[in-house]
């Protein structure tokens, strides 16, 4: 490293050897050596700025690597990485995540199962969706008043997180309903956006005549007269242990069966965007996955659900849920659960509920759902999109946007999503 005390000797050497008593002193000389003796001095300047230039920087990328470690959140272990493009989000959005981060309500990482179970008693009163309240006692009225009005079908999604945290993601899924279907009518189970906030974020589809509402529910009611009764009491009395993961999760994938099975209608995820009318479809569940070569399914999924009132395989899946349940495994008492029954039933009759492959609601893969967010760059990638737009126009119900692995994805400019999200969705925003 250069520094500036290191050159005051040499431009005192400098100026020594330039003779002071001689008559022959030569004017040039001196002024060229005051000249030397600046320019050392500025180049040294210069050196000394650039080197605590890049101190200074390598000091912030410390910071950054820093920053970018693993923090726990709602949905376990997961890196942030500070440096990357942050997709755009909507104010709701932001002060949700500063604010009401949902991760706070998970049990402390590698604790016991009494841990657990201790931990739970001790936060049950910040579980409101829960408990059984004045509003929630009102659920079923609510909800056969809402649907009495002139509904061509019934939608029902669920929203367990802060009103804070719905952005524009989930305005979008919703929107992409009532594009196909303008005369549906959609309840939100959900009891944070069963609020003024949550009016205000409606607010634009209600002011577009859509007939949404949320609503929270009432469990108690909800799972009377199913299995699902006495595993909820088992579990706020605390004789259950809530797992590891987010209890958030667990209520959503039972209210699901749960609201199907009382009231009938279409239950589906807040990340899957509607391409095609669901309505003509009738006691249906999507395979996720299946073997190229038999071409028989290997993973079914509960995102999109579709059966009539009191259908007996909704009923297979609550008993399935009560009996196996487990909070320490992600998606044990989803996905799994439901390709766990249908397995075991196989072709025994009395049933009538049909599979439907994987394009009709799961046409990417969660590890390739990237590939539909990305722009366009080459001739080759635009006739790529262009054919998978052809692909889910002819074959497929709508879209899963698999929100675990894309939430943080930007939509870009000529992408699938962003053209699916032009040609269908009637009121969006650009996101």
């Amino acid at each position: 490293m250069f520094l500036l005390h290191e050159f005051f000797p040499v431009a005192i050497l400098i100026a020594e050897r330039v003779p002071t008593s001689n008559k022959m002193f030569d004017d040039r000389l001196l002024k060229r050596s005051k000249i030397a003796i600046f320019c050392l001095i500025i180049f040294s300047a210069i050196i000394f700025i650039i080197l605590c230039d890049d101190l200074i920087y390598q000091d912030s990328l410390h910071l950054q690597v820093l920053q970018a470690r693993p923090h726990r959140n709602g949905e376990g272990i997961r890196s942030t990485r500070v440096l990357t493009h942050t997709p755009l989000r909507s104010l709701q959005q932001n002060e949700g995540v500063r604010k009401e981060n949902p991760g706070a309500l998970v049990a402390p990482f590698n604790s016991t199962e009494e841990e657990r179970i201790g931990w739970f008693k001790g936060k049950l009163h910040e579980f409101k969706i829960l408990q059984s309240d004045e509003l929630s006692r009102k659920f079923h009225a609510r909800i056969v008043r809402f649907f009495s009005h002139e509904c061509e079908s019934k939608f029902f999604m669920t929203w367990e997180y802060p009103a804070g945290s719905f952005a524009e993601r989930e305005l979008l899924s919703i929107k992409s309903i009532f594009k196909v279907h303008p005369k549906a009518c959609l309840v939100i189970l959900s009891r944070t956006l069963d609020s003024i906030l949550g009016c205000r974020i409606l607010k634009p589809l209600l002011d577009g005549r859509f007939r949404v509402q949320a609503m929270a529910p009432d469990l108690p009611f909800l799972f009377k007269g199913t299995s699902a009764e006495a595993w909820l009491n088992e579990l706020v009395k605390g004789k259950k242990d809530p797992g590891e993961i987010s209890l958030f999760q667990n209520p959503s994938n039972l209210m699901r069966l749960a609201v199907l099975y009382k009231y009938g209608g279409v239950y589906l995820d807040m990340d899957f965007i509607v391409l095609k009318p669901l309505t003509v479809l009738r006691n249906c569940i999507g395979a996720q996955s299946m073997d190229s070569g038999n071409k028989n399914w290997t993973r079914l999924n509960n995102a999109v659900l579709i059966f009539d009132t009191n259908h007996p395989l909704l009923l297979r899946f609550i008993n399935e849920f009560v009996l196996t349940f487990n909070g320490n495994k992600w998606g044990h008492n989803g996905p799994y659960l439901v390709s766990r029954v249908v397995e075991r039933l196989g072709e025994r009759p009395g049933f009538n509920f049909t599979i439907l492959p994987p394009l009709a609601f799961y046409p990417a893969d969660w590890k390739k759902i990237g590939g539909l967010f990305r722009e366009p760059k080459t001739r080759g990638e635009s006739k790529w999109v262009q054919a998978k737009l052809l692909q889910l126009s002819s074959e497929s119900y709508g879209v899963h946007l698999w929100n675990k692995e894309s939430r943080n994805l930007k939509i870009e400019d000529g992408s699938v999503v962003a053209r699916l999200i032009s040609d269908r969705c009637n009121i969006c925003k650009y996101l």
